[in-house]
C-alpha cells in the first residue's frame, strides 16, 4: 500500500536578511540558498522519510528548477513518475526574505502548479486502488482538488485536507468529502468565522467543521500541541519539548508524519502523537523538505518519549493524548 500527495511543488528563493526591507528600501542580505518547497512536496517527503512508499502527482514547469526539484523529491524516497513537465510555463516560485528573528516575507507565484487539471486526475485514478490516504492542500486550483477527493471517496481511499493556504468562501459541499482536515489555528478561525486560540476555541471550531460535514478534526496549535475531534471522543495531544531553531514546514510534517502512521495501521490518535513528533523535530533543523526526519530518528525520538512518559508518569498513556471533556476542560 502506498500514501499519494496531491499537490504544489516549488522552488524555495530564499534571502537571509539582518532585517526585511521597507517598500522602496534596498538592503545588503546575508546568504542565499534555493531549496525544495510546496506543501504538497513537503508533505509528500515527510512521509517519504519515514519509511512510507509515496507518489506525488503534480506539474513543474519548462525550466531548470525542475530538473532540480525531480532530483531532489527522487532523492528523499519520493515515486515521481507521475510528475508531469509543463512545457507552456516555469515551475512554482516561492521567493523568501526571512531576517534575524526569523520573521519573513513570502511571495509565491504558482507557475506549473496553477495547471494541475485532468491530466493529474486521470493519473491519480490509477493509482487509488493501492492506496491507504490521500493528502491534499489548497495551492494547486480548488476545483481539482475537489474532483480528487471526489476520486479518492469513490475508491474508498482515505482523505486528508490541509486547508491551506486558506481560501475565502470554502465550498460548503466539500467538507462531507474530508475524513480528516487539518487546519491550524489560523485557518481553522477563518473557516468558522471565529478566533481560535486555545484548546477550547479549537474543540468548538472542530465540532462547527463536523456540523458541515468532515468526520475528523485536528487542530494544530503550533508549539501547544493539537486538538483532535471525532465522532466518538475529543483528546489533546500536547507539544513535545524540542529545541525550536525555524517552524518552516513544521504543519506539513505533521501530516506527512500524521499520514504514515495511520498507514501502518495505528490508531487516530497514536497518528496525532506521530505528527506532533513529525512536526517537533522537523523545527529543529533549518529549512522545509531537508528538515523532515528520517525513520530512525522518528524511531529514536519515539521510544525515548515513551522512556519519559514511564518514568515520570506511570498512568499517562502517551500514544492517546490526553482526554478532553466536550466543554474543553
Amino acid at each position: 500500500m502506498s500514501i499519494i500527495v496531491f499537490g504544489s511543488i516549488n522552488i524555495d528563493l530564499v534571502a537571509k536578511t539582518p532585517r526585511l526591507p521597507q517598500p522602496g528600501e534596498t538592503i545588503i542580505g546575508s546568504n542565499f540558498f534555493t531549496a525544495g518547497g510546496g506543501k504538497g512536496a513537503n508533505q509528500a517527503v515527510a512521509a517519504a522519510r519515514l519509511g512510507i512508499s509515496t507518489h506525488i502527482i503534480g506539474r513543474v514547469g519548462n525550466d531548470k528548477f525542475a530538473e532540480e526539484l525531480l532530483t531532489s523529491l527522487h532523492f528523499y524516497g519520493l515515486n515521481t513518475n507521475n510528475i508531469l513537465i509543463d512545457k507552456s510555463t516555469h515551475s512554482g516560485v516561492a521567493i523568501i526574505a526571512v531576517d534575524e528573528t526569523g520573521q519573513n516575507n513570502i511571495i509565491v507565484i504558482p507557475g506549473a502548479n496553477h495547471n494541475v487539471g485532468e491530466a493529474e486526475i486521470e493519473r491519480l485514478k490509477k493509482l487509488l486502488p493501492s492506496a491507504t490516504s490521500l493528502l491534499l492542500q489548497l495551492e494547486i486550483p480548488l476545483q481539482v482538488v475537489i474532483k480528487a477527493a471526489q476520486a479518492a471517496g469513490e475508491a474508498g481511499v482515505r482523505v486528508i485536507l490541509d486547508p491551506a493556504p486558506a481560501v475565502a468562501d470554502f465550498p460548503m459541499d466539500f467538507y462531507p468529502l474530508i475524513d480528516i482536515i487539518t487546519p491550524n489555528e489560523v485557518e481553522a478561525g477563518q473557516l468558522v468565522g471565529f478566533a481560535v486560540n486555545d484548546t477550547e476555541t479549537a474543540i468548538m471550531a472542530a465540532k462547527q467543521l463536523q456540523q458541515r460535514g468532515v468526520k475528523n478534526v485536528i487542530v494544530k496549535l503550533g508549539d501547544r500541541g493539537a486538538v483532535a475531534v471525532t465522532a466518538d471522543e475529543s483528546f489533546f495531544v500536547p507539544a513535545f519539548a524540542v529545541e525550536a531553531i525555524d517552524t518552516v514546514a513544521a504543519g506539513d510534517a505533521f501530516n506527512g508524519g500524521l499520514a504514515a502512521a495511520l498507514d501502518g495501521g495505528r490508531s487516530l490518535s497514536e497518528a496525532v502523537v506521530w505528527g506532533c513528533a513529525a512536526g517537533a523535530l522537523c523545527t529543529t533543523k533549518v529549512g522545509a523538505q531537508v528538515a523532515m526526519p528520517d525513520r530512525a530518528t522518528f524511531d529514536k525520538f519515539l521510544h525515548n518519549l515513551d522512556q519519559t512518559a514511564v518514568e515520570t508518569a506511570p498512568t499517562q498513556t502517551m500514544s492517546a493524548g490526553r482526554r478532553l471533556r466536550s466543554d474543553g476542560g
